[in-house]
């Protein structure tokens, strides 16, 4: 054999080897390394939260997860692919870090088979894809070693902050299958019972209805209670006006004991039928409707003050007068989703909320708890006292002078951090002077909120309540006591970053452009309603009685109007226009850096270092 020949089959069987190593090596971390992950992103989003590995640590029971996604059903649906993929990813590490507990089964659900039975017999949703009518599957089905069930009926992208918390809410649930008990105390008639004013059973508020349904509900009286159950882990408080101390020492050891408190509490409580008296209705006028939690909010270091109704001249709700005429009433606010933290579980997703005559709340300087905002004002409000909107015949009269503060009033917000008792003079055994563990408290400063007709229409229909509801307040409710119950872990995970990387620059030109849109809109409307408003002067100060027919006067008017408003759509169009051009110009930018100045830069850098390799051996 040549020399050639030897080197040729030595090289031959050095690849040989080379190949053969490479593939035990890979076979050999595969079965290593298994599970193992460098999570280099920006948001670590492929790293489970400290709350699901506790939820994960508490199973002790087996626990199947049954992934349903068409795969085949989606091949024309990139989005939904891509979001298939991250939440297939994350319920693989679950899995994973489970050690067994946690089996997850990946099933495509194809059409007419019987995996796509048993997806719908789990409840599941399918959605339709197309005009042929072909639907696709896209959820989770959970199953505990007893006869618990729980589903995901759909997994929607735009709810991905969340997708780590509605997994671990699933499991969570499925380990513990009892209703969670919740104590309600209330000053309002919202529970069901007898009603002594009229002498006839009172039907209760949909809001208790709806948590009923979902939670183990335990009345508290707010003037006897003086210890809460160990087994109550939330306590729901409405309209503290007539709390005895014994009661509020109980709320405030109850919350330095780990337990978790959503509290209402309102400058002007609407409903508040224990300041009606049948016998005095016109003392109804003057009967005080504020409640508070005074000595306690002190002691969190919350500022509320009960006689200070929000004013939003943005988010204000519009109303029909006593004659008629639509009007917008700037204490009754129709909250959207700008308005809402879309960060806290709560309130993320909700679409409308609707408030009446709301307080607000702020922290003391020197509070040690932290307040995070979940509902705000819009910055075009301001905080005047409650007796003004207190049967106010002609809510426009509000706009008389009315002047904007600039200031986001904090509506309902989450209270964290370590809390000292309010009750520094008793002791014993059992008393706490400190909170063991961070507290969790939600405060709210509207009780209106939770009354029906706010946000849900009851209908009787053969017996059965029907509730066809208009606004997100029930949800709200009953996210905020579903979240509070939940373990602290669960409330630890709350919203998560996202895999989707927006062009954020982009979006505040739009954002900005936007603005100065309302901003001219707003504009419009405001001068329309002063046209209106002079034409009806006009029209009433005619001597003569041809209404079908315009006077020279109103002729006039509505010509600068009509020309007014062609200014204004001008100006509208020169908005937008100015912000397309920002935004070509941005796109300009990278394309120039992108196409060019990268390329050029990778150029350069390899010139360079080759001039480098050339010098280096003649300088050897």
């Amino acid at each position: 054999m040549t020399t050639q020949n030897t080197r040729r089959a030595l090289t031959g069987g050095t690849l040989a080897v080379l190949a053969v190593l490479f593939v035990a090596v890979i076979a050999l971390t595969n079965s290593l390394l298994r599970g193992a992950q460098l999570d280099l992103t920006e948001n670590r989003l492929y790293t489970l939260s400290e709350g699901t590995v506790e939820v994960i640590g508490a199973i002790d029971e087996p626990i199947n997860l049954y992934y349903f996604f068409s795969d085949r059903g989606t091949a024309e649906l990139p989005q939904i692919r891509t979001y298939a993929t991250r939440v297939r990813e994350l319920l693989e590490s679950i899995a994973r870090r489970s050690g067994g507990k946690i089996r997850l089964s990946v099933i495509d659900p194809l059409p007419f088979s019987e995996e796509e039975d048993r997806a719908a017999g789990f409840g599941l949703q399918a959605v339709p894809t197309g005009p042929t009518g072909e639907t696709i599957f896209f959820g989770l089905a959970g199953t505990n070693a007893t006869d618990g069930q729980m589903v995901i009926p759909f997994f929607q992208p735009d709810k991905e902050a969340f997708l780590e918390y509605d997994v671990a809410k699933m499991i969570h649930g499925l380990v513990t299958s009892t209703k969670p008990v919740v104590g309600l105390m209330a000053e309002l008639d919202i529970a069901p019972g007898f009603d002594p004013r009229t002498r006839q059973m009172r039907q209760g508020w949909a809001v208790h209805q709806s948590l009923a349904e979902l939670f183990e509900l335990r009345s508290l009286d707010p003037t006897a209670t003086s210890s809460i159950d160990e087994a109550i882990k939330t306590v729901v408080v409405v309209h503290p006006k007539a709390l005895s101390e014994d009661a509020q020492y109980a709320l405030d050891q109850f919350v330095l004991r780990g337990g978790n408190l959503l509290v209402f509490v309102d400058p002007n409580a609407e409903l508040d039928a224990a300041a009606e008296d049948p016998n005095n209705p016109s003392a109804a006028m003057f009967a005080n409707r504020s409640s508070n939690l005074e000595r306690l909010f002190k002691a969190w270091g919350v500022a509320y003050d009960p006689s200070k109704v929000v004013l939003d001249a943005e988010n204000a709700l519009q109303v029909q007068t006593q004659t008629g005429a639509p009007v917008r009433h700037m204490a009754i606010l129709g909250l959207r989703a700008q308005a809402m933290n879309q960060q806290d579980v709560v309130t993320a997703q909700l679409g409308t909320l609707n408030l009446s005559t709301a307080g607000s709340f702020r922290m003391a300087d020197d509070a040690s708890l932290a307040l995070e905002p979940l509902l705000q004002s819009s910055a075009q409000a301001s905080s005047v006292d409650a007796e003004r909107v207190r049967f106010l015949p002609d809510p426009s009269a509000l706009f008389a002078d009315f002047v904007a503060s600039g200031e986001n009033y904090v509506l309902a917000g989450r209270l964290t951090g370590t809390a000292k008792t309010a009750f520094g003079e008793r002791s014993g055994s059992s008393h706490l002077a400190e909170s063991k563990q961070p507290v969790n408290i939600l405060l709210v400063a509207d009780t209106d909120l939770l009354s029906d007709r706010l946000w849900v229409q009851v209908q009787n229909f053969f017996g059965q309540q029907i509730m066809n509801a208009f606004a997100n307040n029930g949800d709200f409710v009953a996210n905020a006591v579903d979240n509070l119950t939940g373990s602290s872990a669960l409330i630890s995970i709350r919203g998560r970053a996202t895999s989707a990387r927006p062009f954020t620059t982009v979006e505040a030109l739009r954002r900005g452009a936007d603005d100065r849109f309302r901003a001219t809109e707003r504009k419009l409307n405001e001068e329309l309603q002063e046209t209106e408003r002079k034409l009806n002067e006009l029209q009433r100060a005619r001597a003569d009685d041809a209404s079908m027919l315009l006077t020279p006067e109103q002729r006039a008017e509505l010509d600068r109007f009509q020309k007014r408003k062609l200014e204004i759509r001008k100006e509208l169009r020169e908005v937008r226009r100015r912000l397309d051009a920002d935004i070509e110009a941005l796109g300009w930018k990278l394309k120039v850096i992108n196409i060019a100045l990268v390329p050029l830069l990778l150029t350069v850098g390899a010139l360079g270092f080759a001039w480098w390799r050339r010098r280096r051996p003649a300088a050897a």
